[in-house]
């Protein structure tokens, strides 16, 4: 009996980031305001999380109408067609419901219509996780363009009389189109999660809110952090004297701060979007590369270091090359 083989698609040399897009609620709402409510001020809110205020989402403001604001702007900003657009990625850990996917009515409204769509959940490291699946979707050849989108409403979650989540989170989308390139413009991810911390990050259920354990969090990131971005250099062939920017996950300035002291690249802009926008989980990166690129603030085709970090204690880290 014969044998046949099956014919594969075209596999391309790389796949790079062309365009970003943002999205921000209106609603700002100050650390001032919320110490006043645990009796503290907004100078020790600052003194610890760096955070002057975060963005908060209205009824309206949905995390799939946040996500179709983001993405519409990244697809106007490179100038492509929703119709080239062969997969939508939705990295979120906060939908407002477990079905339909928040991807697939992405796509619909941006006119992607015939597009595949998923949702990914890893939680804060959600867009570096999506951002590796959509370069790897890409050179393999299955879609010349991919739609990824970071996107959280994440007041919806936290418990409004919990100090340490009030105090930190804030709501928003991050969008990001990744198209095949003859040079690689994402390098190679550095990936994975420390199961003996899962819980530490957590919503026990639906009816309950968000509980996180502070400070075991912030030890982890500070001391176990820094070698992920270091390997993921390493593994791009760069040094950390090569990069242009630093954008890790939004968490806290001190943290940022400690993580990019130890990376050691004295020239390189280090995103610091937490300070006005707070912590906004897998929409935290895309929002803090969008700023840097409208800013002006590094120049195209220099490589910006991406470090996710969060919930479940999932990491990733890659280098990129900006648009």
């Amino acid at each position: 009996m014969k044998v046949s083989r099956l014919r594969q698609a075209r596999p391309v040399a790389g796949a790079r980031i062309v365009g970003f897009g943002a999205y921000q609620p209106s609603t700002v709402v100050t650390s001032e305001e919320t110490a006043r409510r645990f009796g503290r001020t907004g100078e020790w809110v600052q003194g610890r999380t760096g955070i002057v205020s975060v963005r908060k989402a209205q009824d309206a403001e949905t995390v799939h109408e946040m996500a179709v604001a983001a993405a519409r702007q990244a697809l106007e900003n490179c100038r492509l067609e929703a119709g080239k657009i062969g997969l939508v990625i939705v990295a979120s850990c906060s939908a407002d419901r477990p079905m339909p996917d928040v991807a697939s009515g992405v796509a619909r409204d941006v006119g992607a219509v015939t597009a595949g769509a998923f949702d990914l959940n890893a939680a804060c490291a959600g867009f570096c996780y999506a951002l590796t699946v959509a370069a790897d979707v890409v050179r393999s050849g299955s879609a010349e363009h991919v739609l990824v989108v970071g996107t959280e409403r994440m007041t919806a979650w936290v418990d409004p009389e919990d100090l340490g989540t009030s105090i930190i989170f804030g709501d928003g989308a991050g969008a990001a189109i990744v198209a095949a390139s003859p040079d690689p413009g994402i390098g190679p991810v550095v990936w994975g999660s420390d199961g003996q911390g899962a819980d530490l990050i957590r919503i026990p259920d639906f009816t309950h809110g968000m509980h996180m354990e502070g400070q075991a969090v912030f030890r982890w990131a500070t001391t176990e952090l820094y070698p992920i971005a270091l390997a993921a250099c390493e593994r791009a062939g760069v040094k950390p004297e090569d990069l242009a920017a630093i954008v890790p996950h939004q968490a806290n300035l001190r943290i940022i701060h400690a993580m990019a002291k130890k990376i050691g690249a004295p020239g390189a802009v280090v995103a610091q979007d937490v300070v006005r926008s707070g912590n906004t989980s897998a929409a935290s990166i895309p929002l803090a590369l969008q700023r840097l690129v409208e800013a002006k603030a590094v120049e195209p085709d220099s490589l910006a270091l991406l470090i996710g970090f969060g919930a479940g204690l999932s990491y990733a880290a890659q280098v990129v090359t900006l648009p």
